[in-house]
């Protein structure tokens, strides 16, 4: 018998109010090691603050969120990210003003003195070459190698996407939270991008938490999948459990779960 995966993350409860708004009610789920989580629902089912609840960027009203065994609720984002955690936004983040080799290079730096495996000197002024080498292999995965001088500010709506989630993976993060890594992609870098995670997860070993508006690419990437409404978790399981459940047939006027998103 296959041992059951390790839990990853853990989510238990989780309330989130924005004033007297509620937004997230009392949202439980787990990750496995080693799981492609899609969370779908309509404008405004809270997935953008599910996410901003799990790296730290909202406070919880109630509730508890456990990383790897130990409770994060009150953890602030820059140590969750310390961590392990990792996300990209549906609009890119990326410093425009730096070239895209140098974008990753501030990752890895970040990484390597939060986690005090540099051995440099505080008052080090330009990265070393094993440095330099890590940033033009991460591009280089992600098909963006000859971007590597090219200033962040500059480069297409696609490989934007490309160069965040490079420096994101820079951080080595056990987890990834992914907010609509195709949005506003044309189809054959829609396609790309699928490739890429689904090469993430597998040959770094990285869970995955999505939010995505496209069925195509949750069929393709997402093992379970997670709708929200209102702020309330309705369902969860397999692609195939979900599209089935009558719960969520209603909430979507049963119109068939390809036309469901955020």
């Amino acid at each position: 018998m296959t041992p059951a995966a390790k839990t990853i993350l853990t989510a238990d409860g989780i309330c989130v109010s924005y004033g007297a708004i509620e937004v997230l009610k009392g949202v439980t789920f787990t990750v496995a090691d080693g799981d492609c989580l899609a969370v779908i629902g309509p404008n405004g089912a809270g997935k953008t603050t599910l996410f901003k609840a799990l790296t730290g960027e909202v406070g919880c009203k109630a509730g508890a969120i456990a990383f790897e065994g130990q409770d994060v609720t009150k953890v602030p984002a820059h140590e969750r990210t310390n961590r392990g955690m990792g996300r990209t936004f549906q609009v890119s983040r990326v410093f425009p003003e730096l070239t895209s080799r140098e974008n990753v290079i501030v990752a890895i730096e970040s990484r390597r003195r939060n986690r005090r495996d540099d051995g440099a000197p505080w008052w080090r002024w330009r990265p070393t070459v094993a440095v330099e080498e890590e940033a033009d292999s991460l591009l280089s995965s992600l098909g963006i190698a000859g971007l590597r001088h090219i200033v962040a500010g500059s480069v297409s709506h696609g490989d934007k996407k490309r160069l965040e989630l490079a420096a994101t993976l820079a951080l080595r993060p056990r987890i990834l939270l992914l907010d609509e890594p195709t949005a506003g992609m044309a189809p054959g870098d829609r396609t790309q991008i699928v490739e890429l995670i689904q090469s993430v997860r597998i040959e770094r070993g990285v869970s995955i938490v999505m939010t995505e508006h496209d069925m195509d690419v949750i069929f393709n990437l997402a093992n379970r999948v997670m709708v929200m409404n209102y702020g309330e978790l309705i369902a969860q399981g397999t692609v195939a459990e979900v599209r089935a459940d009558p719960v969520v047939r209603e909430v979507y006027l049963g119109q068939e779960m390809y036309h469901a998103g955020g």
